[in-house]
C-alpha cells in the first residue's frame, strides 16, 4: 500500500527542502515526487542533493524545460505514480499552505472511510483560511459556490489542490483528456470522478497563505475556472465517462 505524494515546483527553493523533509518526518510513510518546471532558481538541484545524501528510495524528480501548467504536471506525476505501483496518490503545494501533518487525515479518508477522492477542504465547515486578503477568500469561496451549482456536485471546496486520490480513480479517468492545464484543472478531475461514479470526501483543513517565495495565483487563474466550468458542463452532455467497476 504505497502511498506517494506529488509536488509540482516553479522556483520554491525557499521551501522545498523543508516542505521534503515534513512529509518524510510523518509516523507514516509517504514517498515524494517533485515535478519541476525549469525552475531557474535551483530548486531541481536541491532536490537532487537531498536525494543523493538521505532519500535515495522515497524522493524522486521529474525535470521539465519551461513552465508547462499546473494540470499538466500532475498529469504526469499521475502516470509516474501507476508506473511505479503506487495505490495511494497525493497532490500538495510547495509552500505549506498545506499541512504535511493532513496527508494522514486524507489517507485514511481513503483506506480507512471508504472514499475513492480525498479532498483536503477548506469550506466544508465554514470558510478555514488564513492569510489571505478578504477580497481572495471571497473570490475564491463563491466560484467554488458558483461551481458546486453549474456542475451538480456534492463538493464544497472544488478548486482544492491537496487531494488524495485512489489509484482506480486515476486509472479509471482517461487522464489525457482532461483539458485544462490551471487551476480549472482541479476542477475538471473532481469532475471527471464524480461523472466516473467515485466516491468523494471532503476533509476539513486550514489553509495558510505561504510565508517564502511568490504566488502563481492570478486572476486569470479564477477567469480560466470560471469560463471554463460552462465548457466543462456542455462538453459532458455530450461524452461517455468510464464508469467505477
Amino acid at each position: 500500500m504505497e502511498r506517494l505524494v506529488i509536488i509540482p515546483t516553479y522556483n520554491e527553493k525557499e521551501n522545498i527542502e523543508a516542505i521534503i523533509r515534513a512529509v518524510m518526518g510523518l509516523p507514516e510513510q509517504f514517498d515524494v515526487l517533485v515535478i519541476d518546471d525549469g525552475s531557474p532558481d535551483g530548486t531541481a538541484a536541491i532536490v537532487k542533493q537531498l536525494i543523493q545524501t538521505e532519500f535515495a528510495n522515497r524522493l524522486f524528480i521529474v525535470e521539465r524545460e519551461g513552465k508547462l501548467g499546473l494540470g499538466t504536471a500532475y498529469i504526469r506525476g499521475f502516470h509516474w505514480g501507476i508506473e511505479h505501483g503506487y495505490d495511494y496518490i497525493f497532490e500538495m503545494d510547495a509552500d505549506f499552505s498545506h499541512n504535511p501533518n493532513d496527508l494522514i487525515k486524507l489517507y485514511h479518508a481513503l483506506s480507512d472511510e471508504g472514499a475513492d477522492v480525498a479532498i483536503g477542504s477548506r469550506y466544508v465547515s465554514g470558510v478555514n483560511v488564513v492569510n489571505w486578503p478578504m477580497g481572495r477568500v471571497l473570490m475564491s469561496y463563491f466560484a467554488s459556490k458558483y461551481v458546486r451549482t453549474v456542475l451538480g456536485i456534492p463538493v464544497h471546496d472544488t478548486t482544492a489542490g491537496f487531494v488524495g486520490y485512489r489509484r482506480e480513480v486515476l486509472e479509471t479517468i482517461e487522464l489525457d483528456k482532461i483539458r485544462f492545464k490551471g487551476y480549472a484543472f482541479q476542477i475538471e478531475m473532481k469532475f471527471t470522478a464524480y461523472q466516473c461514479g467515485f466516491t468523494i470526501k471532503e476533509v476539513p483543513i486550514v489553509f495558510v497563505n505561504r510565508v517564502l517565495g511568490t504566488s502563481k495565483m492570478s486572476g486569470g487563474i479564477f477567469s480560466e475556472a470560471l469560463l471554463g466550468v460552462l465548457r466543462l458542463k456542455w462538453s459532458s452532455w455530450f461524452r461517455k465517462y468510464n464508469k467505477k467497476k
